[in-house]
């Protein structure tokens, strides 16, 4: 039960698994697929403005041109919203990568100034006097 893989983190000893290069790797599809988003976008704004009203100016098309033009907008900003937002994926999955790099270092080198046994590397190599 404790040693069992997704047991609700119990006993294994492992809360998060991250893979840098898995973060790293997977990024640059954000962006990518951000880029391609914006580009949809502008190819279909661009046509349906070279379109302009094709609906009549009957009573019919009027009711229809009135819910269609707000509800257009609505959907060309909530676009751009995600555009930005699958490009701000990118930056933080790279930023994570680099922070959870450092965090290692960090506490790789904090127990290697405690002198921990087993560590390797060129850590201080001295022994804390802790006993462990």
């Amino acid at each position: 039960m404790g040693n069992s893989p997704g047991g609700g983190g119990g006993g294994d000893g492992k809360i998060l698994d991250i893979k840098t290069a898995d973060l790293k790797s997977a990024a640059p599809t954000f962006s990518e697929q951000s880029g391609k988003l914006r580009d949809a976008l502008t190819a279909l704004t661009d046509t349906l403005d070279g379109l302009g009203s094709p609906w009549g100016a009957d009573e019919q098309g009027k009711t229809f041109g009135e819910s269609y033009k707000p509800a257009r907008e609505k959907i060309e900003h909530a676009t751009k919203i995600f555009v930005a937002g699958l490009a701000s994926i990118h930056e933080a999955m790279v930023d994570m990568s680099d922070g959870h790099i450092e965090n290692d270092k960090l506490i790789a080198a904090m127990f290697s100034k405690k002198g921990a046994k087993g560590a390797q590397g060129s850590g201080s190599g001295g022994d804390s006097g802790s006993g462990k």
